[in-house]
Parts: C-alpha cells; sequence; structure tokens
C-alpha cells in the first residue's frame, strides 16, 4: 500500500509499505461537523457559570484578550468574526500566549488574527515575553510555585480567554488555565510549575490527581479577575466540532468530555513500529513536535521503534532540553543529571530519555542530523528510507501503526 504522509503546510512524503504489516493508520476519530458558526453562536447564547459575553462585557472599562499563539489551530478569527458586534464599542486589546515560545512573526500574527484584525488591532496586539516583561506576584501554590503574571494581564478590568481544549502530553489537557500558566506567566513561575511534570501522574488525558494540573489551578486561584472564557474542541481538518463558554473551569471542564470523542482512538494493539506524523502548525520546531513521540510510546511494544515524522520548520526552538540530552552518554545519564537540577526544558527531555529507556526514537525531519544524533534520535532523509530499515530491524513479521496526527491523537488499546 502506499502511504501520503503530510509534512509541513503544504508537502507530503510518500512511501510504500506492505499493507498485511499494517495494523491500523490513526488519527483522530470522524465526528459529525454541524454549522460551525451556529456552534461557537450556541455555547455563546448558553454560557457555563456566567452571563453571556455581552452581559459579562457591559460596564468594562477595558477588555483584554489572551489569545493562543501559532502553535495550536485555535479559530481565533473565527470567533472574533462572531463576536464583533459584542465588543465593538469597547476598549479592546490582545495578548498572545506565548509561555516560554518566541513571539509570532508578522505572517504568524496574520495565522492567528487574519489581516483584518491584524491590521485592525495591531497597535493594540502584544507578544508575552516570559523573560522581559514586568510581571506582578500574585500569590504562591501549595507546591510553591510563585504565581507571577504579566502586567498587562493584572491590569487589565476584564479578560476574555479563547483557546482550543485538546490533550496535553503531561497537563492532561490545553485550555482554560493554560491561558494564564504558562500562557502569561514568567519564566520563573513556568519553570516551578513544569518541574511537576517529571512525575509519573502528569500525562496525556489525566486531570484528577495530576500535578501540574492541580499546580495550575491552585495558582490560578490568586487571579482575582472577571474572565469569561471561549473554548473551541477541533476535529482532524481543524473544523470546529465543539464549543463551550463562560466559567473558566466549569466551561473547560465540558469541552474535555468533547475532546475525548475526538482525539482518544482505539488500537487493537500495541505495535513494534510506530509512525507518528506531526502535522502544521505543531510541526514548527522539535521543542513543540516532540509531544508526538510521547502519545506515540502508548501505541509502542518495548523494545520497538518509534519513527517521528514533522519537519520542524523553525528549528529546535527552545534549547534547553537540546543541551541536556546533548550532555549526557545515555537516556539514563540524562534522567540523572535531570534528577540533580532542574531547568525550563528539562521535563521535555525527560519525557525523551523516558522513552529511550526501553524504545528506539528515529526521525525524518528538516534537523541538522547531527543534532539528532547527539540527542539519542537516530535521523533519517526519507520516509522510505526508515520504514525499509525499520522493518530490516525487527523482521518481516513485524507490525507497524502510523499515527497521522501524533501530536494530538492518544492510541488506547482496546480491552
Amino acid at each position: 500500500m502506499k502511504l501520503e504522509i503530510p509534512y509541513g503546510k503544504d508537502s507530503k512524503l510518500d512511501a510504500e509499505i506492505d499493507e498485511q504489516s499494517v495494523i491500523g493508520i490513526i488519527e483522530p476519530n470522524e465526528v459529525e461537523i454541524g454549522d460551525e458558526t451556529e456552534i461557537i453562536r450556541r455555547a455563546l447564547t448558553n454560557p457555563i457559570g456566567s452571563p453571556t459575553l455581552k452581559d459579562f462585557l457591559e460596564g468594562a472599562r477595558d477588555v483584554l484578550f489572551i489569545v493562543n499563539d501559532p502553535t495550536r489551530p485555535t479559530p481565533t478569527a473565527r470567533v472574533l468574526d462572531i463576536i464583533e458586534d459584542d465588543i465593538a464599542g469597547h476598549n479592546v486589546s490582545f495578548i498572545v500566549a506565548t509561555g516560554i515560545h518566541r513571539a509570532p512573526t508578522e505572517e504568524e500574527y496574520l495565522q492567528i488574527f487574519t489581516e483584518k484584525y491584524y491590521t485592525k488591532y495591531k497597535d493594540r496586539i502584544h507578544s508575552h515575553d516570559s523573560k522581559n516583561d514586568e510581571m506582578v506576584h500574585l500569590g504562591t501554590s501549595k507546591n510553591g510555585t510563585e504565581m507571577l503574571v504579566n502586567k498587562i494581564g493584572v491590569d487589565a478590568h476584564k479578560i476574555v480567554i479563547i483557546s482550543s481544549v485538546e490533550p496535553h502530553y503531561f497537563a492532561g489537557y490545553t485550555g482554560g488555565r493554560k491561558s494564564f500558566l504558562p500562557g502569561i506567566a514568567s519564566f520563573k513561575t513556568i519553570e516551578q510549575n513544569h518541574k511537576l511534570a517529571l512525575k509519573q501522574e502528569a500525562r496525556a488525558l489525566a486531570l484528577e490527581g495530576n500535578p501540574v494540573h492541580e499546580d495550575m489551578i491552585d495558582a490560578l486561584s490568586t487571579v482575582k479577575k472577571e474572565i469569561f472564557t471561549i473554548s473551541t474542541v477541533l476535529d482532524k481538518n481543524h473544523r470546529i466540532y465543539a464549543a463551550t463558554a463562560g466559567d473558566i473551569y466549569k466551561s473547560m471542564e465540558a469541552a474535555v468530555s468533547r475532546a475525548e470523542e475526538v482525539f482518544v482512538a482505539k488500537i487493537p494493539q500495541k505495535a513494534d513500529i510506530v509512525v507518528s506524523v506531526v502535522k502544521f502548525p505543531s510541526d514548527i520546531d522539535l521543542y513543540q513536535a516532540q509531544k508526538g513521540i510521547d502519545n506515540a510510546k502508548y501505541a509502542l511494544k518495548e523494545g520497538g521503534i518509534l519513527l517521528l515524522v514533522a519537519k520542524c520548520r523553525m528549528g529546535i526552538g527552545e534549547d534547553s532540553f537540546v543541551k541536556l540530552l546533548s550532555s549526557a552518554d545515555s537516556p539514563k545519564d540524562a534522567l540523572d543529571k535531570i534528577e540533580k537540577k532542574f531547568v525550563i526544558g528539562y521535563h521535555k527531555a525527560a519525557k525523551m530519555a523516558e522513552v529511550g529507556l526501553y524504545a528506539q526514537t528515529w526521525a525524518v525531519t528538516d534537523l541538522d542530523p547531527k543534532i539528532l544524533e547527539s540527542i539519542f534520535i537516530r535521523p533519517f532523509s526519507s520516509l522510505q528510507g526508515a520504514l525499509d530499515k525499520a522493518f530490516e530491524e525487527k523482521g518481516k513479521d513485524a507490525k507497524a501503526l502510523i499515527l497521522l496526527d501524533g501530536s494530538l491523537t492518544i492510541p488506547h488499546v482496546e480491552e
């Protein structure tokens, strides 16, 4: 059979594979898509635990919108189209919740806002800088996370969050509270929170008992602001499947159940070879594409080969995880180093090293092969070459699984 794998924004990679060797080509589940505009309108008309957006905005001296950065396909401009009349006449500004990511490029601002809103609000759009923006200390969580938040968010009278909800490899799910932490929090705050990602309970789909999620919630209790949240759940083609609105906690909880319908994919068994494809825009760099490694591990047999396919068009990204891994002699040595000292990014190194303890990680990317080799990833220049070598190594009876959207799909073995 012929495989056609998305690679970057507009390209594809081709390969041939024996159909008998493939136990599944998995991607987010097929779901019925209705009128996308009506889905959002319905959520806004029936907010959860909150007045309607129009009533929420009444009397606002100013309104700050917190929106996702370009690593997520959140339909920010689509939402703005629908609420345009509601926000007309209000003193509106925007902050892009980058966390520790870099600021968007001009092209990426257009990706987020479209030309219409980017032109209209350009002088009122700020990109969060966790290291350089002025931060305000709001309090400390029970775990000791100091909630230092961008002053722009603290000074705002009312806040509206536009986000999307999908599985996250250590926070359980994106959405809601993540717009604050890590979204507009200080580097120090993010580092303290993300250290909790080293714990085994910090994993995809888990909220209850997840130390990262629970610390975010606890830290967010220090934010004494009126907040209205608009959350979308997208399908595999980035169409709007569901939406919720209202209270930051309750609306996210409602969105999570709809996200599970899309992103938790049943598989018949674990595979010897798992190909994990990270699509645009999550393929921006290796820091983001790593999610495709972490999600794929749920489908991989011990001793198997995990093949990451991700363009990584902007390179490595935040590079502390690469520096740590490349300084280690083995994945076990990397974990030992992390245990002695933690800095932001080491959580990513730890998750990669954990996979390296029981399986091989290979990759087809645009990255320098020497960089990949230094962090225990075997580089390949072609998908066909990688697959041929994987079957040569694992044997003719080996079984493969293809994850067509590895940064979002959570494979789950059927009981």
